[in-house]
């Protein structure tokens, strides 16, 4: 048998691990799983969530009495739950729940309910880890239930009550927010609703009592199946009513935005042009909104990320997505001032953005109206920003606002007395930095803004 290196993100489940060969994403199934794997494999359960497109699709490649290697299908970028906005988030939540009614329903359950366990794909949420279900035993409570609710109906209440940045804190807490903290941060009226009551602050009381039980003197209480899937539902019923309470200055920036009509449209021309002459067939667009421009691409675009700092624009774009029933574009919450950082024991369980970027090579970035934020409200230097593009970009289409717009004016007098400092916010001294790891393929100005467009190509000397 040859020895196979696991993927450092999957070390914690003895029924197998995925690991990578050649580039391709594979996963080995342990002789502990066996008998679940061949159980749900010939009662047909794999093939019914395949054709619902709720499980990722795999194939078997290789059987013996050692390991099963199978080879799911491939995703071409990976987010983690503390990126997602917070539609993307209950989707995710309420997938998980349809999953484990699907299970007991035929005889299985899911034995954990990681919010890792599900990523983005085709447009919609899809459940990734294969070894994930188990054998249903008659009277047994979901043993993944405490795990459900501080992977899943926590993190959605404390940003349904305080905003969208609790969803971040699953950064910090890999393996669930704390039940504890998580009834610390409901209001008060929570304790008046039964069900949050029963299902946040008895929990986290009980897990306390629980954690102190040194002798292991705790009995697991019985549970039918009935109550079990009543439970399923009331979860379902609550998860769908949460809505996010919160605005945003970027929500709507393209209504407030400085452009005229004209200069909006040629702007997408340019784009457009660029984009085609490149042949180009994934792209990323860095501070995207909405996707607006994304949509407004008329070439034949295969792949597309759309990233932003502001959940409200990003589950406004997640929206559009669903009701266009797009399969091509991925939104996701990124703080360009902050990427992602990689997390998990020895920091590689999780990869960076920048590694995942890095790995995923878009044919084009696009950072439009995003370098004068970089530049004024997070003290981001030409140098720093053009060395950050050049780690991943093969082609930059960047636009530019020149000194004297009224959105760079605005963020200047929001500066007061170190205005002055910023006196380095040219256009001269922009094409001088970016040329130390760009090539200047064309440049153009956007008529009737003071906005100019820029298609580079990153140096490799």
């Amino acid at each position: 048998m040859t020895h196979k290196k696991a993927h450092p993100a999957s070390f914690r489940d003895p029924s197998g691990f995925m690991f990578v060969e050649e580039g391709v994403f594979k996963r080995q199934i342990n002789p502990i799983y066996f008998k679940q794997y061949l159980a749900l494999k010939d009662s047909g359960f794999f093939d019914k969530l395949f054709q619902k497109e709720v499980l990722i699709p795999h194939e078997e490649l290789t059987y013996s009495s050692e390991q099963i290697i199978i080879q799911p299908e491939q995703i071409p970028f990976i987010t983690y739950p503390y990126e997602w906005c917070f539609n993307q988030y209950k989707e995710t939540a309420l997938l998980t729940l349809k999953l484990q009614k699907f299970s007991l329903e035929h005889g299985f359950s899911l034995k954990d309910a990681s919010a890792f366990n599900v990523t983005f794909h085709h447009g919609k949420a899809i459940f990734i880890d294969t070894l994930s279900f188990d054998f249903y035993i008659e009277n047994s409570p979901w043993r993944a239930y405490k795990q459900f609710v501080s992977h899943f109906l926590g993190p959605l209440l404390m940003a349904h009550y305080h905003g969208a940045q609790s969803l971040k804190l699953m950064s910090n807490y890999m393996d669930g927010i704390p039940l504890n903290m998580i009834a610390s941060m409901m209001p008060f009226k929570s304790k008046l609703n039964p069900f949050l009551y029963s299902n946040i602050h008895l929990l986290a009381k009980f897990e306390g009592k629980y954690n102190e039980d040194y002798k292991g003197e705790s009995k697991i209480k019985s549970l039918s199946k009935k109550a079990q899937l009543n439970i399923i539902q009331s979860l379902y019923d609550i998860i769908k009513k949460l809505s996010l309470k919160e605005h945003s200055e970027w929500g709507d920036y393209y209504n407030k935005t400085n452009y005229s009509d004209a200069a909006f449209n040629l702007k997408s021309d340019i784009i457009n042009a660029w984009i085609s002459k490149l042949n180009t067939k994934t792209v990323i667009d860095i501070g995207g909104n909405d996707g607006t421009f994304v949509r407004r691409i008329t070439s034949d675009i295969e792949h597309a990320l759309v990233c932003d700092i502001d959940n409200n624009a990003v589950d406004f774009n997640y929206k559009t997505i669903k009701k266009n029933k797009e399969h091509f574009m991925l939104p996701f919450v990124l703080d360009v001032l902050n990427p992602t950082a990689s997390i998990g024991f020895n920091n590689v369980e999780r990869d960076s953005f920048i590694e995942r970027i890095v790995k995923y090579q878009p044919d084009v970035t696009l950072a439009l109206a995003v370098i004068h934020h970089m530049s004024l409200s997070g003290n981001i230097s030409f140098e720093m920003s053009a060395q950050f593009f050049a780690k991943f970009s093969k082609h930059l289409i960047i636009e530019f606002p020149k000194r004297e717009d009224s959105w760079v004016q605005r963020l200047l007098n929001n500066k007061a007395d170190f205005k002055d400092y910023f006196g380095f916010y040219n256009i001269d001294n922009f094409e001088k930095a970016y040329l130390n790891y760009f090539e200047i393929i064309e440049k153009q100005s956007i008529e009737n803004s003071e906005r100019v467009m820029y298609l580079l190509k990153t140096r490799h000397d």
